[in-house]
């Protein structure tokens, strides 16, 4: 064992069994005596060799012996630091924690070690001495450590087979339906190929034997006719014959001579005719050869496939896409033979004219599917494939349409708001096609773990905005997807909403020309520079008269606090109003706001009430330079505080009819801060 670079050899390396084990344990503490010891001489004679031997007897104490390195001994003990410093501080530094967490006294205590050379547990007190002496020997706790960390090394490793032997035994399944299709197709074309040869042979045969008996029919009718004409010739001749020889055995000389010249005569006219005695057809056949090329031409197409006929494309698979990729798949006739696949892809364009100049991509597929890459984001393609054998191209299948997934949202923090229980939420799309919805997730944070998984996911939401309930006192982190046939976008930029308090903007769009809003929306200023009317922009919702702005409150009727902080030498006005409040009116002059007013008179400063024109007879003392604003829709109370004494000015009772807006005016230059997603104070609780 290397201790900073001392050489410890064990001289006695066995003891016997008499020592006890108070002699053991003695042994250790000066193990450990020496580990110090050698520790304090290597800082304090650094130029020195520090190296040692020592010997452990059994009837001795620790002798410890000065050894010194002779000739490139020392050289290779010393000259390399890094080893010194390395390689004997941590096998120091396992000694020294091995030591300090020994727990057992004996071998009747449970094992406090574990040798990792043998794989067996062990006792500390038998590293030095005992069989696991030269071994590497670790605390219990460690060893489970290590070993779990092995185990999980090893089950990654598992784990990481095991997805790629299922993709791999995935494509096997993938590539045995192919050959069962594709021999399934063979097959039906084999057998149709021979019944169509099998159907022609039979045609020829019926043919050739129709022909054959219409030969034998005519040659029997001919030879039939020949034997009767015979048969009348034999009939006139024996006729003849006949009448011969009654004429010749009449014995009247007169009556012979009337009747022998007639016979005479046809006996003549019947002797010039010359009998046939030629076979009027011919005893053989004739043979015919057989024209079967068009039967060698089935059996040579046999072997040929043929051309495929048009794929059929199908529709796109929900989940299928990314921002960037799309999945296509077709079909194909069952009869077909296809070596490979030509799938053709162009985008869709609004402009027709744009679409009709782009070229198609074209990519050559093995398989009825293909993952189309480097496409744009929320974008649609039309797709087209046509089938290649040995034989020729198929016609192109029918165009389908496919869309990849959009964009991440982009989420308006200037137009987020929210209050103890819940939150609205607005984005802006982030595509410029329209998608099918939105999904808002929320995680909430845990004030220990920082980060948990999913709270709530609320899907199929139709617009660019969603209210949702939360619990008070909590902070969540807001992500929204965009949804469209292809699947879901990645998640929006993450948005903070703390349920502390009411958290609202100034709604810029709705402030007078001379007022101007700070880039965070919390700050409003009025200038002594007048502005002349016609570089003033007015619209039908800009105040017009009075120099006011509204603030962006969540229409939920809940309570609600914030706080402004004021000028005392600035003229202002503080409360609430309806959304359709008059635009060419001063708040609190009209029954549609109501509000806190301050008024610097020669005399005093002067604070109002006003609703409907109407104001109480109030003084307030103590200028207030933090104004809190209450608002309680369930009670039908709207309170005015100074928050920085926790005052309370003034109480408006009314019923709410809509939801109303903060609301902020100045009747002369100065400005005002915002202070919102402050937790109430207890006091207003008292009102």
């Amino acid at each position: 064992m290397d201790l900073f670079g001392g050489i410890l050899d064990v001289i006695d390396e066995e003891m016997t069994v008499s020592d006890d084990e108070d002699k053991v344990e003695d042994r250790t503490r000066a193990l450990m005596d020496m580990y110090s010891l050698e520790n304090t001489e290597a800082q304090a004679k650094p130029q020195v060799s520090t190296f040692q031997r020592f010997s452990v007897d059994t009837n001795e104490s620790l002798h410890f012996e000065p050894y010194i390195p002779e000739g490139d001994e020392s050289e290779h003990a010393l000259g390399n630091d890094d080893v010194f410093l390395t390689g004997n501080q941590s096998v120091f530094d396992e000694s020294k924690e091995l030591m300090e967490g020994r727990t057992a006294q004996s071998e009747s205590d449970p094992p406090d070690a574990y040798c990792t050379d043998c794989q067996t547990s062990t006792y500390v007190f038998q590293n030095i001495t005992g069989p696991h002496k030269n071994h590497r020997v670790i605390l219990m706790k460690k060893a489970a450590q290590e070993i779990k960390s092995s185990i999980n090394k090893t089950r990654s490793k598992l784990e990481e087979k095991i997805t790629q032997m299922e993709n791999f035994a995935g494509n096997l399944e993938e590539i045995f339906i192919t050959v069962e299709e594709n021999f399934g197709r063979q097959e039906q074309n084999l057998e149709h190929h021979y019944n169509d040869v099998l159907q022609t042979l039979a045609h020829r045969y019926d043919e050739r034997a129709s022909a054959l008996e219409d030969e034998k029919k005519m040659k029997l009718e001919s030879l039939y006719s020949q034997l009767i004409d015979c048969g009348k010739m034999l009939d006139n001749s024996k006729e003849l014959i006949e009448q011969a020889q009654m004429v010749y055995r009449n014995e009247n000389k007169y009556s012979f001579l009337q009747r022998v010249m007639p016979v005479m005569k046809r006996i003549e006219e019947h002797a010039k005719k010359e009998p046939d005695l030629k076979i009027s057809t011919s005893l053989e056949f004739d043979t015919q050869t057989a024209n079967l090329s068009d039967v060698k031409q089935m059996m040579d197409s046999i072997n040929a496939v043929p051309a495929p006929s048009a794929p059929v494309m199908n529709p796109q698979v929900p989940n299928s896409a990314t921002c960037t990729s799309v999945r296509v798949c077709w079909s194909l006739f069952s009869d077909d033979t296809v070596e490979y696949y030509e799938l053709y892809s162009r985008p869709i364009f609004e402009d027709i004219t744009v679409e009709s100049d782009l070229e198609a991509s074209k990519l050559k597929v093995k398989e009825t599917h293909y993952t189309v890459t480097d496409l744009l984001p929320n974008a649609q393609y039309e797709f087209w494939v046509t089938a290649t054998n040995t034989t020729g191209i198929s016609p192109a299948s029918e165009k389908a349409v496919y869309m990849t997934v959009p964009s991440p949202p982009v989420i308006k923090p200037r137009e987020c708001t929210s209050c103890p229980d819940a939150a609205l939420i607005r984005w802006d799309s982030g595509n410029s096609n329209p998608v099918d919805s939105y999904t808002l997730e929320l995680i909430e944070m845990g004030a220990e773990s920082g980060r948990a998984g999913v709270t709530e996911s609320i899907v199929a939401i139709p617009t660019c905005e969603c209210l949702i309930q939360l619990q008070p006192g909590k902070c969540y982190l807001i992500y929204v997807r965009a949804v469209n046939i292809g699947g879901p976008s990645e998640r929006s930029e993450s948005f903070t909403v703390s349920t502390t308090g009411t958290f609202f903007h100034l709604l810029e769009d709705t402030a007078h020309p001379c007022l101007s809003v700070s880039e965070d929306g919390f700050t409003m200023f009025y200038t002594d520079e007048e502005l002349p009317l016609s570089e003033m922009a007015f619209s039908d919702n800009t105040f017009a008269r009075c120099v006011a702005v509204l603030g962006d409150l969540i229409p939920v009727r809940t309570k609600h606090y914030w706080e402004v902080e004021v000028d005392p030498h600035t003229e202002y006005r503080i409360g609430v109003a309806y959304e359709d409040t008059q635009r060419n009116a001063y708040f609190g002059g009209n029954n549609t706001s109501w509000c806190m007013r301050h008024v610097l008179t020669p005399s005093r400063h002067k604070y109002e009430f006003l609703h409907s024109g109407w104001t109480p007879d109030i003084r307030i003392t103590s200028h207030p330079l933090r104004i809190g604003v209450a608002l309680d829709y369930d009670q039908g109370k709207l309170s005015f505080f100074n928050a920085d004494l926790g005052q309370h000015l003034y109480t408006f009772d009314c019923q709410f009819l809509h939801y109303v807006h903060p609301c902020f005016a100045l009747d002369n230059p100065g400005g005002l801060s915002l202070r919102n997603g402050v937790t109430p104070p207890h006091y207003i609780s008292l009102i």
